[in-house]
């Protein structure tokens, strides 16, 4: 899918935005905190209902204003798509997908495929585990449908377990926790399940976009660590649900004293290993870049593939935090698609498309693609 256009009212800096991007590269150039990085998070909020910088619903809406709107329309050969969102200061959001409300956010996710290269994509391996469950788990619901509503349904029994747990502690009915703890396994399960999956295609392409895209070829493995269940496999699928059961009967009364519920697929850890060595905390800058590039690349390349067509690219001011040999090789990982690059300088942008200005919240084509 493409995307055909985008109206923002409301939206961070933008009191008012149409913008209808070209089929190709569309770069959009202008200085720092002009709203070139707001203006991608809105296209990608529209395809994903989140926003990549991780903000809360609120923060979108600008200042002085009640509530902040997003529409577009995604167009593909066989069908069109038409989105919007009307983000409250306060309140729920209200989400409309070709008029009517979806089922659920995987409806949109799972239809537009979107990748997004982020500055803070570092996070994705110096950071806590959460930016690795949530890498796993984000493109497992744009891969398949019944990922994201399986991740939604385990987030809503986590919490409704959690919220008895915090008010009543170790005065918490039993029965009622049996329910939760017969559900969270159950659905717990699912997630684990589909996370080595999604591991099991991701780690040889990401070993071998390590050593395309880095300085010099190292082993590369990732492992996935369960806080219930130690290390895992995807050989080790057969009894997770009863498993995860034994660990949640065992961990009960600790979590009735804590208040809080200390295992499952929400405490589980992925990690990356270059040679044995943990890129956590034993990696150069530069390699722990390269494997977070190369999680990226992964994740286009399956989508690619799975959906049987080329997803859309969003590129945060990424070329500035690149040498340009690792920009020249990450250009090459691209074929022809709609891009989206936001720079303040486009020197840096190794790519021919439409250029775009952007200042003070307008947004003008300033040079047509070729």
């Amino acid at each position: 899918m493409e995307l055909g256009w985008i109206e923002l009212i409301g939206y961070r800096c933008y009191p008012e935005a149409m913008v209808e991007p070209a089929p190709g590269v569309n770069v959009f150039v202008g200085d720092n905190g002009t709203g070139k990085t707001s203006l991608l998070e809105a296209i990608g909020y529209l395809a994903s209902l989140a926003s990549f910088r991780r903000s809360p619903d609120p923060s979108l809406v600008r200042r002085g204003q009640e509530a902040a709107v997003v529409r577009g329309e995604f167009v593909a050969r066989d069908r069109t798509l038409r989105v919007e969102v009307e983000i409250p200061e306060d309140g729920r959001r209200r989400v409309l997908v070709n008029g009517k409300r979806p089922a659920g956010r995987a409806e949109v996710v799972s239809a537009v495929p979107l990748v997004a290269f982020l500055p803070d994509d570092l996070d994705l391996v110096k950071r806590g585990p959460s930016y690795r469950r949530d890498y796993l788990d984000d493109l497992a619901a744009g891969l398949w449908p019944a990922a994201g509503a399986e991740s939604s349904d385990y987030e809503r029994v986590l919490r409704q377990r959690n919220t008895l747990l915090r008010r009543d502690g170790r005065h918490a009915d039993r029965p009622t926790l049996d329910v939760w703890d017969e559900r969270l396994s159950h659905l717990g399960a699912k997630v684990i399940k589909r996370r080595l999956d999604l591991l099991s295609r991701l780690e040889p392409r990401l070993s071998a976009l390590y050593a395309d895209l880095g300085e010099r070829p190292e082993p590369l493995s990732a492992r996935y660590h369960s806080s219930a269940l130690g290390p895992l496999g995807l050989s080790d699928v057969e009894g997770v649900e009863e498993r995860l059961a034994e660990a949640l009967a065992a961990a009960r009364m600790g979590d009735m004293e804590r208040r809080i519920s200390t295992v499952g697929p929400h405490r589980d850890e992925v990690m990356v290993f270059v040679s044995d060595r943990d890129l956590r905390t034993r990696a150069s800058q530069g390699e722990q870049r390269t494997v977070a590039l190369g999680l990226r690349v992964a994740a286009y390349e399956l989508l690619r593939e799975e959906k049987g067509a080329t997803p859309m690219l969003i590129l945060d001011d990424v070329f500035s935090e690149l040498d340009p040999g690792r920009s020249r090789r990450l250009v090459g990982k691209m074929p022809d698609g709609q891009i989206f690059v936001s720079t303040a300088r486009e020197e840096e942008v190794p790519l021919v498309g439409t250029r775009w200005s952007v200042a003070d919240g307008v947004v003008r084509v300033r040079e047509e693609g070729s």
